[in-house]
């Protein structure tokens, strides 16, 4: 196993390691401009494309599921494949000019142990799902490490997602500026020609989502809410750095029960954190968004989508490798977040492929 796990390090490094020829700043800029308008509008060589499957053939319960979770039941193994996609992320990510070990150093060595103690909430009870081990971090999102590499590891999704981009910049524009893209056609057609004013992120990590949103609305005052201190001290200690006419407002709290004002935002994003979730509180996610939400406001979740060619297609010992640190994977594949939705009381559910991985379903709450 041990020699397939390195194969597949291999490959994926490799797959890093591709380059363009030699541009200027105009044709790249002007490459960008042209993915991210081909991907919305379903034009050109970028579109992403479904696969012929509703979800995944490793996903669920099909016999490929139940014999990767098998797999990673066996303690030994599980300890070996955690390692081993940790150290393929990391380098991976280093090949792609992500500077992953630096980036997590200064955050390490900076003042944001003081940030911390500003802004966690000592009453906050954590959910038992949130206390589970992931993503190859023992205490999950609950530690420094993980909240010192988050950023690193959100660079990489995206040159993940885009591997012909030619920087992670570019990679960056194009996940980026679909999502933002979707947002707001979903917002101006759907709204009632309600303001985006209040923007809610929940699970916002550390910031980088929040960031997007509040330069995409700048004029909107945003509030970023995560369960994580960690995280959230790394995303305010950044914050206070930047110059900007919203200061974003940083909330520690549970996204199933945020104890926010109700009729309070008039959007509120969930970027990559379903799949993070059980479908309980999926669920819950979906229920507490609408319940803060003004009429016409509108959610966005943008995350894995089940009907991804690219992810259907993943080689058997990284999907192992991913299972191995997502251990939500199989219910959020087999969850209707389309249905969950409308069940919550949205209306307008709309799904697009905004980039070869992931989705964004877009929906508003009813006048």
């Amino acid at each position: 196993m041990a020699a397939i796990l390195a194969r597949a390090g291999a490959a994926a490094i490799a797959a890093g390691n591709l380059r363009r020829p030699q541009e200027t700043g105009s044709d790249s800029r002007r490459r960008t401009r042209n993915l991210v308008v081909a991907a919305v509008t379903g034009t050109g060589p970028a579109v992403p494309q479904e696969g012929s499957l509703e979800r995944p053939a490793w996903s669920g319960e099909t016999p490929l599921s139940r014999l990767v979770g098998a797999l990673i039941a066996f303690k030994p193994l599980y300890s070996l494949m955690k390692l081993a996609s940790r150290e393929v992320i990391i380098r991976t990510a280093e090949k792609s000019n992500i500077p992953w070990r630096e980036m997590t150093k200064q955050v390490l060595e900076s003042d944001v142990y003081e940030v911390f103690e500003r802004i966690r909430d000592l009453n906050l009870v954590y959910p038992d799902y949130y206390l589970n081990p992931f993503h190859a971090y023992d205490e999950g999102n609950l530690s420094w490490l993980a909240a010192a590499e988050a950023e690193p590891a959100t660079m990489s999704i995206a040159k993940r997602a885009i591997p012909e981009a030619s920087s992670i910049d570019e990679a960056n524009q194009i996940v980026r500026g679909n999502w933002l893209n979707a947002i707001e056609e979903h917002h101006l057609k759907y709204s009632g020609n309600c303001q985006i004013n209040d923007i809610l992120d929940v699970g916002c990590s550390v910031g980088v989502s929040t960031r997007y949103l509040a330069e995409k609305f700048p004029s909107a005052k945003a509030v970023g809410l995560d369960l994580s201190p960690y995280f959230l001290a790394v995303a305010a200690q950044k914050e206070e750095k930047l110059s900007r006419q919203n200061l974003i407002r940083w909330v520690h709290a549970n996204g199933e029960a945020t104890g926010l004002p109700s009729n309070s935002f008039d959007l509120v994003s969930l970027a990559y954190v379903c799949h993070e979730c059980p479908a309980r509180a999926i669920t819950g996610l979906v229920n507490e968004s609408f319940r803060v939400l003004r009429p016409g406001g509108t959610i966005a979740l943008t995350d894995n989508s089940p009907k991804s060619k690219v992810l259907q297609e993943l080689s058997p010992v990284l999907f192992t490798l991913m299972k191995s640190t997502e251990p939500f994977l199989d219910e959020y594949y087999m969850l209707d977040l389309e249905e969950t939705m409308r069940q919550a009381g949205f209306v307008n559910v709309y799904s697009i492929l905004t980039d070869p991985r992931h989705r964004t379903v877009t929906a508003t709450v009813p006048f």
